[in-house]
């Protein structure tokens, strides 16, 4: 499963790999792209830092981390605190809530299913769930990497309060999004699903005769004697399980929400520790659990998702670093954060489990730079230099990489900032004339000036160097809108809570009595009014366009391309 973010969480793009490409950087010897491999001292050395960097304190929730490089153990570490409560510190064998990272084992079960011959991808789910309404246009493949079309039920308006608590069952649990109206046709469009997991795991139960996760226990792990890679159940005691939180250090941790593990499903609740996942690495993509046939079909974007932005295979995603193709997913789910990739030309694991799902740790900014650094590839830093107030103004501007993706330079104060449409503003450290870093980022962008010596364009690089994109300088900055007062009657005709199938939000005063915004599970987020029934979202590219009625009855979210209207309840 994954969680939300204000307003709407976006993803960057990676460098899209084909099935022939993807293939040659997997057959290539690690001594064809590294330099200097770094021994495990000096990888521990660095994880050390990297958490120094990120100010990762050790009386709050933490982060366990590890490194390998085949079966060699590089790197294996935590810190924080597993129980704030207790004071326990936080150790790197403690167990973890996974959330979306079990997708790839649902996936490995149905797939291992089929290579015995007791189902093929392009079986229709209606062969196995007769009753599923347009079942019979849905093949297993679609449900796999997310083009079947079907609702994901955690997007269900309302569906992530006191709904996700009950203890279900899976035919109770299908049946509460089966007879959703569809996102689109299937095959026809991408959309991460959760539902669709949900499906995968409910074909494994009918195809095997046993619930999914006993299914995965016995026919993947066990074999391989991983034994702490399991499903924790609705009540099962789990020993050495880290407490999970919410919140941030400024405004407090709290425990995290509450949720039946029967939910999750095979979309999201499987429990590990560090060394599962690891072992979990070496016995999937060392080709001890499917066939050669399903692992290329599992690690190959194929149909609506190549052009995703995860370019997602089944259960994994198909990403670059430093040159190199990088097999991964991350999951987000109550309390709890992780992140599992794998290098195949290198052998590399590098593994992040944290027990929080508040902001104030960068982990994919972590585990990709623990990567480079294992690869001997390491990132180069960020260092500043000293750049005019004239020449951070000349790159100011609306820049494009397509009718509807925007990004827009704009100095505030006296650091450039560059907004993705949809997105928040993320500072931008100068490192050379014209070339900037992104804070907490290894992406760069370089701006490039025209004959007359004005910006024209800006190359984006997403992994620092290497592969970049090209972005259009296309318009000036548009004079910033004048923020008004609202009455106090023009204030109380907004607030309230919003719903739709995908979204919800709530508008309310804050204890200075500004209005602010939040979705839910998110923090919330200030709002200046830029006319009576027009919001501004503070620090994110996005706007709240309220209906007329003397009470609000809709409300739009206006969000990059995204646009999305909402009741109110």
């Amino acid at each position: 499963m994954l969680s939300k973010s204000s307003m709407i969480k976006t993803r960057s793009a990676a460098t899209t790999l084909g099935v022939a490409s993807l293939l040659g950087v997997m057959a290539l010897p690690m001594s064809a792209w590294a330099g200097p491999l770094p021994s495990s001292a000096e990888v521990a050395a660095y994880a050390e830092r990297l958490m120094d960097e990120q100010k990762l304190g050790r009386d709050g929730p933490g982060v366990a981390l590890l490194v390998a490089r085949g079966d060699q153990l590089l790197y294996k570490g935590a810190r924080g605190m597993a129980s704030i409560e207790l004071g326990v510190p936080l150790s790197a064998e403690q167990s973890f809530r996974i959330g979306s990272v079990t997708k790839q084992f649902g996936a490995a079960a149905l797939l291992k299913l089929i290579d015995e011959g007791r189902a093929k991808l392009e079986d229709p789910l209606s062969k196995f769930l007769p009753s599923y309404p347009g079942g019979d246009k849905i093949t297993l493949a679609q449900l796999l990497n997310h083009s079947s079309g079907v609702k994901s039920y955690t997007g269900i308006a309302g569906y992530m309060h006191n709904p996700i608590r009950r203890e279900l069952s899976t035919e109770q649990l299908v049946a509460e999004f089966k007879d959703q109206p569809v996102d689109f046709a299937p095959g026809q469009g991408w959309a991460y699903n959760n539902s669709g997991y949900v499906l995968v795991g409910a074909v494994v139960e009918a195809i095997s005769g046993k619930p999914w996760h006993q299914y995965i226990d016995e026919a993947l792990l066990r074999p391989q004697k991983i034994a702490t890679v399991r499903f924790p159940g609705e009540d099962g005691l789990i020993k050495g399980m880290a407490q999970g939180y919410s919140g941030e250090a400024g405004s407090g941790h709290k425990q995290a929400g509450l949720l039946s593990m029967t939910q999750p499903h095979a979309a999201g609740a499987l429990v590990s520790d560090l060394e599962g996942l690891w072992r979990w690495n070496q016995a999937l993509h060392g080709g001890k659990l499917i066939s050669p046939e399903s692992y290329k079909r599992m690690t190959t974007p194929e149909g609506a998702a190549i052009k995703s932005p995860m370019h997602y295979g089944y259960g994994l995603g198909v990403d670059q670093l430093r040159g190199q193709a990088m097999l991964q997913h991350g999951g987000g789910i109550h309390g709890f954060a992780s992140t599992l990739n794998y290098l195949p030309a290198s052998k590399t694991t590098v593994i992040a489990l944290r027990n929080s799902d508040g902001p104030g740790l960068a982990m994919d900014l972590l585990v990709r730079k623990l990567g480079a650094f294992a690869i001997g590839e390491a990132y180069p830093e960020a260092k500043p230099v000293q750049v005019s107030a004239a020449d951070l103004s000349a790159a100011e501007g609306v820049y494009s990489l397509d009718a509807k993706t925007n990004r827009t330079l704009r100095v505030q104060g006296a650091v450039l900032t560059s907004t993705r449409s949809g997105g928040r503003p993320i500072a931008l450290i100068p490192v050379g004339k014209d070339e900037f870093a992104f804070e907490n980022s290894v992406a760069r962008l370089k701006i490039e000036r025209g004959s007359d010596g004005k910006a024209a364009s800006l190359r984006f690089f997403s992994d620092g160097d290497g592969a970049s994109e090209s972005w259009a300088r296309t318009a000036d900055l548009a004079a910033p809108q004048a923020s008004v007062n609202l009455t106090p009657e023009q204030q109380q005709a907004l607030l309230g809570e919003y719903v739709s199938p995908q979204f919800q939000v709530k508008i309310f005063l804050g204890p200075q009595g500004q209005l602010m915004g939040q979705v839910l599970g998110q923090q919330p987020l200030e709002l200046k009014a830029h006319g009576p029934r027009a919001l501004l979202v503070v620090g994110v590219d996005a706007k709240l366009e309220f209906s007329s009625e003397p009470t609000a009855q809709e409300v739009t979210l206006l969000q990059g391309p995204a646009r999305i209207t909402m009741k109110r309840r």
